[in-house]
C-alpha cells in the first residue's frame, strides 16, 4: 500500500477520534444515579453498549452482538453538532440537523470507514434489523431506569405523562418483549408515586 495513503488515512482516523472526544461535553437531560449530575453522551453510549453486552440474551431475535455494540457506540455521535434533543420535546428539526452532523462527522474518516459508520447510524434510526431493534431497546431502557431509580428524574422535572412514556418506550418491545414486560410494573409504580403524570 502507498505509504502516503496510509499516512493520510491514519491522519483522518485520528482526526475523527479526537473530534468525537467532544461527546464527553454534550450534556443530556438524564441524571446519573449516584451524584444526580447530568450524564454526558459519551457516558450514555458506553452504558448502552455495555447493557447490550449483558442483556442480549433477552433480545427477541438472535443478534450479532459486535454489530449491535458498534451501532450503539456511533448512534449519538451526531449530538456533537446537533446537540441532545430531549426525548419528550419537539423533534421537528432533529432529522435534518442530525443528517448534516452525520455528513460532517463521518466525513472525517476515510471513505470506506465513513460509509460503514454512517450505515450503522442510519440502521439504528431505521429499526429494520434485529440488531437495530435491540439497540433501540437499550437506548430507551437506560433513561427509563435512570428515571425510575432516580426518583422520577426528567419525568418528574418535565411533567411527562404515562401516555408519553408509553409512546417513547414502546420500541423496547420491538427489541425485547421480555424487557418490555419486566419494565411495566416499574412504570406502574412510577405513576403511582407521582413520578409520571396520569394525564
Amino acid at each position: 500500500m502507498d505509504p502516503d495513503l496510509v499516512d493520510d488515512e491514519l491522519a483522518r482516523r485520528i482526526a475523527f477520534v479526537l473530534e468525537v472526544d467532544k461527546l464527553k461535553e454534550i450534556e443530556r437531560r438524564t441524571h446519573v444515579l449516584v451524584s444526580g449530575r447530568r450524564e454526558n453522551t459519551a457516558e450514555h453510549s458506553w452504558h448502552v453498549a455495555l447493557m447490550a453486552t449483558v442483556l442480549h440474551p433477552y433480545a427477541n431475535e438472535k443478534v450479532d452482538l459486535l454489530h449491535t455494540i458498534k451501532m450503539l457506540l456511533v448512534h449519538d455521535i451526531v449530538e456533537i453538532d446537533a446537540g441532545d434533543t430531549f426525548a419528550y420535546a419537539d423533534q421537528s428539526n432533529k432529522a435534518d440537523d442530525e443528517a448534516a452532523a452525520a455528513t460532517r462527522l463521518f466525513g472525517l474518516l476515510p471513505d470506506a470507514q465513513r460509509d460503514e459508520l454512517r450505515a450503522l447510524w442510519e440502521e439504528f434510526d431505521a429499526r429494520a434489523t434485529p440488531e437495530s431493534r435491540f439497540a433501540n431497546a437499550m437506548d430507551r431502557l437506560m433513561p427509563a431506569l435512570h428515571n425510575y431509580y432516580g426518583g422520577g428524574g426528567t419525568w418528574r422535572e418535565h411533567s411527562v405523562t404515562r401516555a408519553q412514556v408509553d409512546v417513547r418506550l414502546s420500541p423496547i418491545g420491538e427489541g425485547s418483549e421480555s424487557l418490555w414486560r419486566w419494565l411495566q410494573p416499574l412504570l406502574d409504580e412510577a405513576a403511582l408515586r407521582g413520578d409520571i403524570g396520569v394525564a
